[in-house]
């Protein structure tokens, strides 16, 4: 009686790691490509291309593109600590405020 209870404990618990493994698998592949995220990241992305261009053609100083890469990177490191603490998407205040701080940055490039 002993063994059968191991057992069947033992399958409830490997079913229930699946299924957790399972949802995880499907909430990352739903977390990279959320409408919110991929906005905000695609504005990064694209600041960070107009900041190497700004350096190729000598209209900004190195120094000045590293601040502001700085600045991105804490961007997208509080994008993805909001998007941590909901369930793996950004709200739409949350993206509010990040295209807030974006444009902050981007209107700081070209100047």
């Amino acid at each position: 009686m002993n063994r059968l209870v191991v057992a069947t404990l033992s399958v409830l618990t490997l079913s229930a790691l699946t299924m957790s493994l399972s949802a995880s698998a499907q909430e990352s592949n739903f977390d990279k490509t959320h409408p919110r995220r991929a906005e905000v990241n695609a504005r990064l992305e694209n600041q960070n291309d107009r900041i190497h261009n700004e350096v190729k053609e000598g209209e900004m100083s190195k120094a000045k593109a590293a601040r502001l890469h700085k600045e991105d990177r804490h961007i997208r490191k509080e994008e993805r600590l909001m998007a941590s603490q909901n369930g793996g998407h950004i709200t739409k205040a949350e993206q509010g405020v990040l295209n807030h701080q974006e444009n902050k940055v981007g209107k700081q490039i070209g100047q």
